[in-house]
């Protein structure tokens, strides 16, 4: 079973990512920042994350940055979250190394799609 990190500092995305990605027969962890999230990464990597950029401390991109740049964790499928659609942080987080852009609110049959071909591609 393919394990789902979420990183998000809202409880409500949270709990219905978590349910969605349960639902769709995924194994899920939660991160409520960037510190955290990096910590569990670093305990067990999870097969993909979907990373909310606004976060409290260090910054989604910070995160993606920061993973890109360690090889262990380099080629992990990234999925950006945000409220905000602006294409100029859209296309910061591709250029940055992440896998695809979701802008909230957004399609949950569309995102569950997007994260089972990223993991299809991944393995």
């Amino acid at each position: 079973m393919a394990k789902v990190l979420v990183v998000d500092d809202e409880p409500n995305i949270v709990l219905s990512l978590e349910f969605l990605m349960q639902q769709a027969g995924f194994e899920v962890d939660t991160a409520e920042d960037g510190e955290n999230a990096l910590a569990r990464i670093a305990e067990a990597a999870p097969d993909l994350l979907l990373l909310d950029i606004s976060l409290p401390g260090i910054s989604g991109f910070d995160v993606l940055e920061r993973l890109r740049a360690d090889p262990t964790h380099a080629r992990l499928p990234i999925v950006m979250l945000t409220a905000h659609g602006r294409e100029v942080e859209r296309e910061k987080g591709l250029a940055l190394g992440a896998d695809d852009y979701v802008t909230k609110p957004f399609s949950t049959q569309a995102l569950v799609d997007k994260v089972k071909t990223l993991l299809a591609e991944a393995s």
